[in-house]
Parts: structure tokens; sequence; C-alpha cells
């Protein structure tokens, strides 16, 4: 077992990389090409079960919107793909691993203007540009790994189970929803680059969130230590305190002529 260590040090070390414009270092034991193929499939799955929208008004904004958002990302190897799915009960978005974007119908009353939608997609994109989901993989694999360990560590039945079960509640929270809330606030800090890149005025992602946070008041919420996302005055405050740092970014684009 204390042979195994320096060689599982060893694959750790060389799994680090670092996110895009946060530079946090994280690590990645999924390939990106597995996490692109992964996130094809998820898509596909997900469009054969929901109504795909024919709307052309919406289905052009959210083009327009995403493709701006992801031509400030830069990454041209990404196979970009925009759909409205109809379901105005989702106040939600998403951006697979390769760039495969969603938004739900239901968003567009929030969301209200094209700030407020790339407020949104931003984020998402920025979800897949910093491999949040291979990382979250990775942490599962680690965690699993160091379950077993833990239980083979021990031959008594008994005491396996109550380290394993010990150590599965610890990792989920002090491990695992720590960072699930860490990559919501930096998709957020990332996305509000994008969107300014992008010629959207970042100042519109605090005001979306605000509407974001009234549109789920009443919804029963765990607290903060026990979520996968930060408590949205948390969420909002961080987002103010980046907005000098995205604001650097911004160049408003001109409007067309009429």
């Amino acid at each position: 077992m204390n042979r195994l260590i320096p060689i599982a040090f060893a694959i750790l070390l060389s799994a680090c990389q670092n996110v895009p414009l946060t530079g946090r270092s994280q690590i990645q034991l999924i390939s990106p090409g597995q996490e692109a193929a992964m996130g094809l499939s998820a898509y596909e799955s997900i469009l054969k079960k929901e109504k795909i929208s024919t709307d052309p008004a919406n289905n052009e904004l959210v083009a327009r919107v995403g493709g701006r958002i992801a031509a400030a990302t830069g990454r041209t190897d990404f196979k970009w793909e925009f759909k409205v799915i109809e379901d105005d009960k989702q106040i939600n978005a998403f951006c697979l691993p390769g760039g495969k974007v969603a938004v739900y119908t239901g968003l567009f009353p929030v969301s209200r203007d094209e700030a407020g939608l790339a407020a949104v997609i931003g984020h998402e994109v920025a979800h897949a540009i910093a491999r949040h989901g291979g990382e979250r993989l990775s942490q599962e694999i680690i965690v699993a790994g160091a379950t077993v360990a833990a239980a083979a560590s021990t031959k008594d039945p008994k005491k396996r189970d109550l380290y394993a079960g010990l150590l599965g509640a610890g990792a989920a929270v002090g491990f695992l929803l720590p960072y699930s809330r860490l990559h919501e606030s930096e998709a957020d800090r990332m996305g509000l680059i994008y969107m300014a890149k992008a010629g959207y005025d970042p100042r519109a992602a605090a005001d979306l969130w605000r509407r974001m946070a009234e549109a789920g008041k009443g919804k029963s919420k765990p607290p903060e230590i026990l979520s996968t996302h930060p408590a949205d005055q948390t969420r909002i405050h961080q987002i103010e305190q980046w907005l000098p740092e995205a604001l650097k970014y911004y160049q408003p684009r001109p409007r067309p002529m009429p």
C-alpha cells in the first residue's frame, strides 16, 4: 500500500491543469476528448426527450448572443451548437462539454434582454471552458478510490461500512459541495469576462441574478454549506466585486444603423 502512495501522487501531479482566466489549479483525470464525447452523448439524449423550439425569434436571439459569447472564448476547437427548448417552467440553460448550448424558454422572462441572456450563457459556457464537468468526475473518482482504500484497511465488515459511510459523508460536505460552489462562482467570474469581451455590459449580470433570486423566492433551499450553489446574496456580492475586472474587457458594440 505504501508503494502506491508515490505512484498515486505522481499521477495526480501530472493531471494538474490551470483554469483559463482565473489560473486556478485543478485535477483532470478525464481527457478533453472523453469529456467532449460524454457531453455530446448527454446533449443528444436531452434533445431526444425535450421539445425543441421552432420559434425563429427565440432561436435567432440565442444563436446571436451565444455566438458572440462563443467567439469571445477563442475556443475554435469547440463544435458550438445552440438550441432553444420549449419549457416555460424551466428558468435555466446549460452548456455541455464541447460547446453544446441549450436555453429553456422559461428563462426569457427573467433574462429580459440580450445582456441578461449573455450573463446566463456566459456563465454556462464558462463551466465548459473551465472543464468543471471533467474536474467533478475526477474528484468523484478520487473520493471513490479513497473510500475503497479506507474500507480495505480493515477486515471487520462493520468498521468497513462505518469508514466508507463517514468518508462518503465527509467528502460530500467537506470536499465535493465546496468545490461545486467554487465552480459556480468561478463560472460567474469567467462569464462576466466573456460577456464583456462579447460587447455586453457585465453590470447587467448583477441585475440578472437579482431577478433570478426573486424568481426563486418561496422555493425550499438548503443552507449554503449543504448546497451545490452559493446563496443568492453571496453570488450577487461576488459579482459586484468582480465587475471592475470584467469592465476592463468591455467595449460596447456600435448599434446597427437604422
